[in-house]
């Protein structure tokens, strides 16, 4: 299989340059003008493919060569690519900053190779004239294997401003293709995390996403940047396919009654009977809504791929889980910020305990542990897991080695991943009886929780890289 998708990436010198502001700009205006385009972004960040996924009108979805290997990435692109007119791909902090001791591994540069896709270098030329032409020349030299096929300059002052950068660059060799103005109104308001996710602010992220759309149509030449994508160079393979996959992972052990350590089941939480659905379906309820919006979309298509029906419900307003609820992803998120409302919602908190104390299988990343503790910040949670959660003035922030520590609704006890921390919170103590991962760096330790069908921990991972974990999945929610 050949894959011609046309495809630009869009990288900076350093985060801060204004890498989603273009590329979220670009992703709207061609999607204006009525092409099919796919949105994607490299690392592991989940807030910025909200903003493309808004752009245009297709899931935002990752290429991360540290948490799925690179031998996915492509496979990963060409799915979420398939039938589009252009691709889009946004980097990730600068050009060549990846994973830490670990050399071009997953950065931007890296994935720009294994798609064989032009760079264009987006350059906030605030502060500078003449010298970005040293700055453009510098990366584009840096690496040949690396195409950087133009530039975009951002935040330039005024049409003087502009004269200079663009002579400057003339004797660069690398043309310029967009010079944009600074321009408040494409702000998008942040916090301890990064940009606010687009589920918390929907009608003014509209209006951000049109902001960057018209900017970017305004200072961008579109013409030559859809010709530099045709120029992107053919890769040979096939797309990744969920069901394939799925069924080519190893089958499951069989799951046991419970798994890790036994949490004793308060009386006023009695186990309820899970009704049956068609054909062997089991309903897997997914958290979503504004708490918890951090999510990769191929863990929903390994679930259904593995014979799960995937529910989506928002725990800031439903009061039950789905009808015929067996298993249960909550993912990451910010229930710091709605701890009181997720606290109100009672009812639901109750049905998550009961569920869980139920021996259901139940996976939990980051902000999921967080909702599963007794507390957070004073405010009352499901109580699943007897930890206090509060906020922390310290970011935990990095990839992850790491291996299974108990067996678990999601793997055997040995099983290598690959994950990645990003928070401000803790949770005391930070490790139960039978700890979820043990982790190698920046120091060893072992870290989350196993307790029945629960699978709860900090480290977010992305299944993509090991679909065993689904098909586990849904085979424990067949047997619970």
């Amino acid at each position: 299989m050949v894959i011609s998708v046309p495809r630009l990436v869009i990288a900076a010198p350093s985060s801060g340059s204004g890498k989603t502001t273009v590329a979220t700009g670009l992703m709207a205006a061609f999607a204006s003008r009525g092409l099919a385009v796919s949105p994607h972004k490299v690392g592991p960040d989940y807030i910025d493919p909200g903003y493309h996924a808004l752009a245009t009108g297709r899931v935002g979805r990752n290429l991360d060569a540290y948490l799925c290997g690179t031998e996915l990435i492509a496979p990963l692109f060409a799915h979420g690519a398939r039938g589009c007119d252009l691709a889009v791909v946004e980097g990730v902090m600068g050009l060549y900053d990846g994973a830490a001791g670990e050399g071009e591994l997953a950065s931007t540069a890296q994935v720009a190779k294994l798609l064989r896709a032009p760079v264009v270098l987006v350059v906030d030329a605030s502060s500078q004239s003449r010298s970005v032409a040293a700055l453009v020349h510098g990366f584009a030299s840096w690496d040949p294997e690396v195409r950087v096929s133009g530039v975009i300059l951002n935040k330039v002052g005024s049409s003087r401003h502009e004269e200079m950068l663009r002579e400057a660059l003339d004797e660069s060799g690398v043309p310029v293709l967009g010079c944009l103005r600074r321009a408040a109104q494409v702000d998008t308001p942040a916090r301890h995390l990064g940009l606010v996710p687009v589920a918390e602010r929907r009608s003014d992220a509209v209006d951000a996403v049109g902001a960057m759309a018209e900017q970017v149509r305004r200072g961008c030449d579109l013409d030559a940047l859809y010709a530099l994508a045709r120029g992107a160079g053919e890769l040979s393979g096939a797309a990744w396919d969920a069901a394939e996959v799925v069924a080519s992972s190893p089958p499951p052990p069989l799951p046991v009654p419970s798994l890790g350590a036994a949490a004793p089941r308060p009386p006023h939480r009695p186990e309820r009977p899970r009704p049956q659905t068609p054909d062997g379906l089991r309903v897997v309820a997914v958290a979503g809504g504004a708490a918890f919006t951090f999510s990769y979309a191929e863990h929903a298509e390994l679930l259904t791929a593995a014979g799960a029906e995937v529910v989506t419900f928002d725990p800031l307003r439903d009061e039950q889980l789905p009808d015929g609820t067996h298993g249960l992803v909550i993912g990451g998120g910010f229930p710091e910020v709605y701890a009181p409302e997720l606290s109100a919602n009672e009812p639901l908190r109750k049905a998550v305990a009961e569920l869980a104390f139920g021996g259901a299988p139940v996976a939990a990343e980051c902000a999921g542990l967080l909702y599963l503790s007794r507390e957070l910040d004073g405010q009352p949670m499901c109580g699943v897991l007897d930890v206090s959660a509060r906020m922390s003035e310290r970011l935990t922030l990095g990839y992850r080695d790491a291996v299974a520590v108990s067996d678990s609704a999601l793997a055997v006890a040995g099983t290598r991943m690959r994950g990645h921390e990003f928070h401000r919170t803790v949770v005391e103590p930070g490790a139960g009886a039978a700890p979820a991962w043990g982790v190698r760096a920046p120091e060893r330790r072992v870290e989350g929780f196993v307790q029945q069908g629960v699978h709860a921990s900090y480290v977010h991972t992305h299944w993509a890289s090991q679909p065993g974990v689904a098909r586990r999945f849904v085979e424990r929610c067949r047997t619970s």
